[in-house]
Order: structure tokens, then sequence, then C-alpha cells
């Protein structure tokens, strides 16, 4: 400790701070990547977020209705008679006002 620490000739104290310079550095680009490349990814928790948390983007009702239809809890006549009532109330005409 003693050949560290001499600033004859020797590298200095200084050599000891190279370590955490560069654990800085390391954490620095880290953090920058996971705030801007890494969560574009699968979100806010990275690439360790488990698929099975993933909610769906849109709960309108005309989604669950295509979710329902799409699973097989409702059949085609069903679907399409409750599409039509659905889409008079939240369809084009219920987003954006009088048509």
């Amino acid at each position: 400790m003693q050949t560290l620490a001499n600033w004859d000739g020797g590298p200095g104290p200084w050599i000891l701070f190279f370590p955490l310079i560069w654990a800085a550095v390391v954490i620095g680009v880290v953090t920058v990547l996971r705030r801007t490349v890494w969560r574009g990814r699968r979100g806010p928790l990275g690439p360790w977020r488990a698929m099975d948390d993933v909610r769906p983007r849109s709960d309108s009702p005309i989604d669950v209705l295509g979710r329902r239809f799409a699973s097989g809890e409702i059949d085609e006549d069903e679907y399409w008679g409750r599409l039509s009532v659905l889409d008079e109330q939240f369809g084009r005409l219920g987003k954006g006002g009088a048509a």
C-alpha cells in the first residue's frame, strides 16, 4: 500500500479512483439505455416483464365484443347483432359527435 501512496515516481493514490470512474461510466450508460432504447421494446419494466402481464391496449366495448367473438364465446349472428347496436353508440357517431 505504501507503493501506491508514494508520490516519488509512483502512480500515486489517485490510481485507486479509476475503478470508481469506470463503474460510474458503466452505470451511466446503462441508465441512459434503459430510459431511451430499452424502454421502447416492452414498456417501462424492460425486457424482464412477462407477456402475461400485458393488458389489451383498448377496452372499448367494440374491442371486447371482438375478443369474445374470436375466443368463441358468441357466434357470428350474435356478434353482428351486437356490433350494429354498439356501432350506433360507440362507433363513428359516438366519438365525434353529430356527423
